[in-house]
Parts: C-alpha cells; sequence; structure tokens
C-alpha cells in the first residue's frame, strides 16, 4: 500500500514539473500605468485617475508599481475630445520622431512626453502594461481592446476578467487589420489594453458606467498580481471580434450626411447584422438595408466622437485567440 502511495506521488510530482516546464514563461510585469483623460470629455477614466492619484490604495498592488496617469490635461481641463488632434491616434514614428517647433500640435509635444515617460514605444524600457480608458457613446457596456492577436498575457488576462465578470457579458474588440493603423496611447506599453465602457454622453459621468470601468481595472491588476506571485494559467481560448472595415453615412455629392443609423440597429452593438437587415434611414423615409454576404457585428454604432471620422459604425467578425499556458518567469511576493 506505502510503495502504491509513492508511486501515486511520484506519478504526481512529475506530471506538476512536467506541466509548469511546458508553460510559456514570460518576465514578470512590474510597472502597470493606468490612462484617464485620453479624450478630455470622457469622464469615467479622467475622474478614476484623479481619485487614484489622490488616494492610491485601491489600485496598488504588491510586487509592482501601478502608476495613474492624466494623458491629455489640456483637453481635460476644456472637456473636449482634444486640443489639436486626436492624441489616440498619433503614437506613429513620425509624430514622435517629430522636431519640437513652436507651432507643433499639442498632443503630438503631449505625446513625444508620455512616450518619454512610459516608453520608449517598442523598447525594453517601455512600460510592461498601461490601461486607457475611453467612454462611448455607443452601446458597447464594459469592453476590453486588444492591439495583438498573438499576445499571450493579453489573452490570458481579458480571459480572466470576463471570467471575473461573468455573468456580466464583457465583449473583446480585436484592432488588430493589414491597413487600418490605430497608433493609440497605450501602445507605448509591452501590452496595451484598452477599456471601453458605454453608453455614456460626453462630458457627463454615469455610476454605472464608472463601476463598471473600476472593475474591469480591479480584475486586472488581480490577474497581474497572481501571475507575478508565481500562479499558473492553463491554455485559454476567448471569443473576440475582430474589427473588418470602418462604414461611413450615406453622403451627397457635397459630402454631407443623407441617412442616420436606423433605429433598429441603434443600440445593437455585437449584436448579428444579416444581409437584408435596415442599416440607415434617410430623411425622407427610406430604408437603407445591409448588403453583404456574411453576418457581422456593429460596433461603436453611431458614436458621437466618429462623425468627424466619417464613421458611422465599425463592422467586425467573431473569431477565436488561443493563448497558452503562461506563468512568470520569476515569481516575487515581496510588497513594494
Amino acid at each position: 500500500m506505502l510503495n502504491e502511495q509513492l508511486s501515486e506521488l511520484l506519478k504526481s510530482m512529475t506530471s506538476s514539473s512536467s506541466s509548469s516546464s511546458s508553460a510559456l514563461a514570460e518576465p514578470p510585469v512590474r510597472r502597470v500605468g493606468i490612462f484617464g483623460g485620453t479624450h478630455g470629455n470622457e469622464l469615467s477614466g479622467v475622474l478614476l485617475v484623479r481619485h487614484w492619484q489622490e488616494n492610491g490604495a485601491e489600485i496598488q498592488r504588491p510586487g509592482m508599481e501601478v502608476k495613474p496617469f492624466l494623458t491629455n490635461p489640456r483637453a481635460v481641463e476644456k472637456c473636449t475630445r482634444y486640443i489639436d488632434c486626436d492624441l489616440n491616434r498619433v503614437f506613429n514614428p513620425d509624430s514622435l520622431g517629430r522636431p519640437v517647433v513652436e507651432d507643433i500640435p499639442y498632443e503630438v509635444r503631449r505625446a513625444q512626453e508620455i512616450n518619454h515617460i512610459f516608453g520608449p514605444k517598442g523598447s525594453d524600457d517601455a512600460y510592461d502594461l498601461i490601461f486607457d480608458l475611453h467612454n462611448t457613446t455607443s452601446n458597447m457596456g464594459g469592453t476590453l481592446i486588444l492591439e495583438n492577436s498573438r499576445d499571450d498575457f493579453t489573452i490570458q488576462m481579458v480571459h480572466y476578467i470576463k471570467k471575473a465578470l461573468a455573468p456580466e457579458l464583457c465583449p473583446a474588440l480585436l484592432i488588430e487589420h493589414p491597413s487600418l493603423k490605430y497608433a493609440t496611447t497605450r501602445s507605448v506599453a509591452k501590452h496595451p489594453v484598452g477599456v471601453e465602457v458605454g453608453p455614456q454622453p460626453q462630458g457627463v459621468a454615469r455610476a454605472d458606467v464608472l463601476d463598471k470601468m473600476r472593475k474591469i481595472v480591479k480584475h486586472g491588476l488581480d490577474f497581474v498580481q497572481l501571475f507575478n506571485e508565481g500562479k499558473e494559467f492553463p491554455p485559454c481560448t476567448i471569443e473576440v471580434f475582430k474589427i473588418m472595415e470602418k462604414v461611413d453615412y450615406p453622403r451627397n455629392k457635397n459630402d454631407e450626411i443623407i441617412a442616420i443609423i436606423h433605429p433598429k440597429l441603434q443600440d445593437q452593438d455585437w449584436q448579428p447584422l444579416n444581409n437584408g437587415d435596415p442599416l440607415f434611414l434617410t430623411l425622407d423615409g427610406k430604408v437603407i438595408p445591409y448588403q453583404g454576404n456574411c453576418t457581422v457585428y456593429p460596433t461603436f454604432i453611431n458614436e458621437a466622437a466618429y462623425y468627424e471620422k466619417k464613421q458611422a459604425f465599425v463592422k467586425t467578425e467573431k473569431i477565436k485567440l488561443n493563448a497558452k499556458h503562461l506563468r512568470s518567469s520569476v515569481s516575487n511576493q515581496s510588497t513594494s
């Protein structure tokens, strides 16, 4: 009997050792940024970051530095999306390397400052993880935005957050695309994560939306702490909505909008859209249907900030992303 018990113990130890050795070992996540106010009229992130700058106990975790940061203070002060240009679109080599002259756009100069503090982008010195907090006027709920379909750490974190929030839904949007380049503020980090919560009007704060954003950040930080302390995460699969293309409003020869989102599409983010379904409604009452050979899943439907970008909604498709068995290459349970 004793021999059988020893045999079982050895099998268990061998299995555990084999499982651990087969896991993908990634460096611990020591520096985390939480960005608010990338767009100055999206108030949930602004209010949370300001609160955490005054009292950060809620977001601190052992073994890591968590830095709340107001990214676009001038836009926040004026409660506008931006001053000169969209800060969430200028983290590209041209803007980050642009000479600082007197007439340089404010957001380009600010991007260079953020890149200096949290980057440089693409370098070993860049922050490990950035949560970039946004609000949308669209009915997207609490959405996580991924930029890389091959980032095992981020996929595992999204999987953890989704499970922690269940049964409440937490859609994930993948903005990886061969021709659509976003150059986001959070892309400075090794692991960039967008947190997009709505619906919420611009320049307005809603308690339920702010609370949802707060929970997402909490669960994300909990995941990082567990990862750093040596917890292993088995292989996982998540469902994401991958961006296909942006769709503009119908326009006349003067480039003026002549049709608006159809009532049956309004607020239906993440719901299936099939060939023949109502899409737009002209001011004369004519229905313009969706014409496509496959089911798509619209999001950012009728987003207020995207009128200037000539975007009525974004078409997405459902895909699966897989992450490998993951563990930290170094565990450290000390407090910082």
